[in-house]
């Protein structure tokens, strides 16, 4: 497997240094084509990875060292094992966060009713707080052009941070979720749930973030505590009974349809089927049962509004209530009241924002009465979008859902099954799977109301006054993909009849970004658009990601694969922690806590960076410890002085040579176990167990073996001749064993007396290191070795002598069996202890000791 053609051996150099290394190698690896998908390969000789694209308009934290550091010791590991690696990458560029950075870079906001200025320029210097505050209105063209100009910035910062940290990527497979080969996989994706049915619009209350306008999934939700306040209100209840509501959104009072209680609650049971009157509106509103009220909060009898809250909906919608909705996209009250409401108390509160609206009611029903007591300060969790900024409100919108299990009974048990059916690492990480399928309340809202995204690629024929015809949208042939609906006109019209009566009008909103990312393994692959690609990498086999995106990024992979294909898209998901500050806190902008990685990786070399990344296991969290990574730098180090000083004693030259003495046999012998357990660790995609193996052994090879052998190393002869091979085994093997994780100083190394790369060499066999050993070695003969010249140089340490101090008589006193054994190496343990007479002694002790004079 070794390319012999690639490069000529280098030779040792005088004074090697792990300085520098990065650059030439990420230079001659990507002129070799060291990484470069073989697609001629069968599908059985390749390993497809799934590789996540990072949100390039986000800022690269050691999260992403550490998680991509992960995916690469498995690349590695795979081209080792003699696949042919698909290892591509991706920048997720589309969606809210891009045009959030881009609105904050440059001080501007999208207006789609401008028209496209094609002399336009952005600012060239980033813009101060007013700007941003202030924005400069552009057009929707203008605006998804900078939002393009932005993350081909961005993604050349990504990609210098890939290359210094040595990820195995082929370059030549990079795509992008907002380039055109996505937007097409995405669209056509789309196209073809809607025509099975998969893919529907509807009205209904919908999840809102008000300071990026748009409407939210219920994936992307996370609950954070935030202060409020119970308020106490007085409804009048049939014959004037007296009705208390405990709310913390009085602001909602004009939108409250109804009155809940449980059903078995006596308190109330009178009321069911009775109305109660609203305070300040005087709105009649049916009281009602429903199970999930609850007897212990508050008064045990709820309003129900639409929208307070995901409660309200449940209510809302199975209860059959009306709908008064008051809130509008802006986050502020609806400048008319909803039918029923009167306008006049109502004209206190129209167009003001939701804080205001409370503030201005609880002083009406101050005023009238019909607050009891003082509001009751708490702390309660609020619904936020994950990347928002204020609470999310819910609105009554018309969005594209996409069927994911939420509301089928027979689908969510398909899932699941995929679910069963994927192998997950580490395996406890399905149960977060099964948890988010089996608690799904609706479908999943897939339209955004944004501009840089993928269109959803569908229009609507407009009817004699110009409204729409939403139930049966007009679709484009998949040749045409991929196309934009507000740019392009509908198949059989004419741009000029946009916008006209019995004309068409396109859809303006996005797919949300899932929607395209979840199709990772489709837009990489080729999916309809290179089917001999497609046939050689899908199903794919590992989804690396982490933990936390399992219910948005790994289960809607899932379901769209199983919709569009029947099947799972790759066979195994390794799951990655998150990386902890050295308090054990998840690090966060927000917290101030993030470390850089560019800055560290070039302070102390990517492979030490590597080294602290590859000691989190998989789904476990991993703390940044400064510390771990000198501790990988020393490795590195050693590695090229110990490799120095290995071939500098003439092991290039005996390679293929066999070890024929008891100590060499014996290090080979525990070698290869260490083989074998890294092998299988690997295959368990368990790298840190991996390393854990190779480390420990490759310090005992340092500090101990060639200290016991270098003296016979430096003679001739046959027993020098067994020193020098055993150090030549014994070091190609370690340099691919660490090569996973090592990339760089292993390849350095290797380039001194090897041809080719490592990392294109076959991953070590415990045959071949067999085949190495002229007569089958116990590992137990080099511990014990170990024991007695660490016995020799305690006593020294003890006198306080120097290591080079000559011990002129030293004795050696144990069981018979013992000091026989010893008695095989006993050449080498007196040259290493520089023991000018070694005597033994059998059964004075029970156990080795070795006693020296001085």
């Amino acid at each position: 497997m070794t390319d012999t053609t690639r490069s000529v051996r280098g030779g040792v150099p005088e004074r090697p240094s792990l300085d520098g290394l990065e650059e030439t190698w990420a230079r001659r690896w990507q002129s070799d084509g060291t990484y470069a998908f073989d697609r001629t390969k069968e599908r059985s000789d390749v390993y497809a990875i799934d590789t996540p694209p990072p949100t390039v308009s986000g800022e690269l934290h050691m999260g992403h060292v550490f998680s991509y550091t992960h995916t690469d010791t498995v690349a590695r590991f795979q081209r080792m094992r003699g696949r042919t690696v698909f290892y591509p990458m991706g920048w997720d560029d589309n969606g809210l966060p891009t045009e959030r950075r881009v609105q904050n870079v440059y001080g501007v906001r999208p207006d789609p009713a401008l028209p496209y200025d094609s002399h336009w320029r952005p600012p060239t210097a980033p813009v101060d707080d007013a700007a941003r505050k202030n924005p400069t209105p552009i057009s929707r063209r203008n605006f998804i052009e900078l939002c393009e100009l932005l993350t081909v910035e961005d993604e050349k910062a990504f990609e210098a941070l890939w290359r210094r940290l040595g990820l195995s990527v082929d370059w030549s497979l990079t795509y992008t979720t907002i380039g055109s080969a996505a937007r097409a996989a995405s669209q056509r994706a789309f196209l073809r749930n809607l025509a099975r049915g998969e893919a529907y619009q509807a009205e209904a209350p919908t999840l809102w973030d008000v300071g990026y306008g748009t409407a939210v999934a219920q994936a992307e939700l996370e609950d954070r505590e935030r202060p409020g306040a119970y308020h106490r209100l007085r409804f009048t209840g049939p014959d004037g009974r007296e009705v208390l509501i405990d709310t913390t959104r009085p602001e909602l009072l004009p939108a409250c349809v109804a009155l809940v209680c449980h059903p078995d609650d006596e308190r109330y049971a009178d009321l069911v089927g009775a109305a109660a009157r609203t305070p300040v509106f005087g709105v009649e509103v049916p009281v009602r049962a429903h199970p999930l009220a609850d007897p212990a909060k508050g008064t045990g009898i709820a309003m129900v509004c639409t929208f307070g809250d995901l409660t309200d909906v449940t209510w809302w919608r199975e209860l059959r209530l009306e709908t008064r909705v008051v809130v509008g996209r802006d986050g502020r009250l609806l400048p008319e009241p909803p039918a029923g409401v009167p306008a006049e108390p109502y004209a206190a509160l129209a167009g003001q924002t939701v804080n205001g609206a409370r503030r201005t009611l609880v002083e009406l029903l101050a005023d009238a009465g019909d607050l009891v007591g003082e509001p009751r300060p708490i702390t309660h969790p609020v619904k936020f979008y994950e990347r928002g900024d204020r609470p999310l409100e819910i609105v009554s919108t018309r969005q594209w859902y996409l069927r994911n299990g939420g509301r089928d009974a027979g689908l969510r048990e398909e899932l699941l099954a995929r679910g069963r059916e994927l192998r997950w690492v580490p395996e406890h990480m399905r149960h977060r799977y099964e948890h988010w399928v089996g608690g799904l309340t609706g479908d999943w809202l897939v339209s955004r109301q944004r501009f840089f995204g993928v269109p959803v690629p569908v229009w609507y024929r407009l009817d004699d006054a110009g409204e729409p015809d939403w139930s049966q949208p007009l679709t484009p042939d998949e040749a045409m993909l991929p196309i934009d609906p507000t740019s392009e006109p509908a198949p059989g019209y004419e741009e000029s009849q946009r916008g006209e009566p019995n004309g068409f009008t396109g859809d303006p909103d996005v797919l949300d970004t899932w929607a395209t990312s979840s199709l990772t393994p489709q837009i990489v692959g080729g999916w309809e658009t290179d089917p001999d690609l497609f046939a050689r990498v899908f199903p794919m086999d590992l989804r690396p990601q982490g933990h936390d995106i399992i219910r948005t990024w790994l289960f809607a992979t899932v379901a769209r694969s199983h919709l569009e294909h029947g099947a799972l898209p790759w066979h195994t998901a390794v799951l990655s922690g998150w990386i902890l500050d050295p308090d054990r806190k998840k690090m966060s902008k927000s917290k101030g806590n993030v470390v850089t990685p560019m800055a560290l990786l070039e302070s102390n070399g990517s492979d030490a960076v590597r080294y602290w990344a590859a000691n989190g296991k998989p789904g476990m969290d991993l703390a940044f410890d400064p510390a771990q990574v000198k501790v990988g730098r020393r490795l590195a180090t050693k590695l090229l002085n110990a490799s120095r000083f290995a071939l500098g004693l003439g092991a290039a030259d005996a390679l293929r040579a066999a070890a024929t003495q008891p100590l060499d046999t014996a290090m080979l012998a525990e070698l290869s176990g260490v083989v074998a357990t890294a092998t299988t660790a690997f295959d368990g995609y368990d790298h840190t167990a991996a390393l854990m193996a190779t480390e420990a052994f490759f310090w005992r090879f340092c500090d101990d073996y060639i200290e016991l052998v270098k003296e016979r190393a430096y003679g001739s002869g046959p027993a020098a001749d067994s020193a020098r091979a055993a150090l030549a085994t014994a070091l190609s093997v370690q340099l691919r064993l660490f090569a996973p994780v090592l990339p760089f100083v292993t390849e350095e190394v290797w380039s001194w007396w090897r041809y080719g790369s490592v990392h294109r060499s076959p991953w070590p066999t415990t045959y071949e290191v067999g085949r190495a050993m002229a007569a089958p070695g116990d590992p137990e003969l080099l511990r014990l070795a170990t024991d007695a010249l660490g016995q020799v140089r305690r006593a020294k340490s003890e006198r306080k002598l120097s290591m080079k101090a000559d011990v002129p008589l030293a004795e050696a006193l144990g069981p018979a069996a013992v000091l026989e054994q010893l008695g095989t190496v006993a050449d080498d343990l007196r040259a290493a202890g520089r023991i000018a007479k070694l005597d033994l002694l059998p059964d004075r002790t029970t156990e080795l000791v070795i006693a020296c004079a001085f």
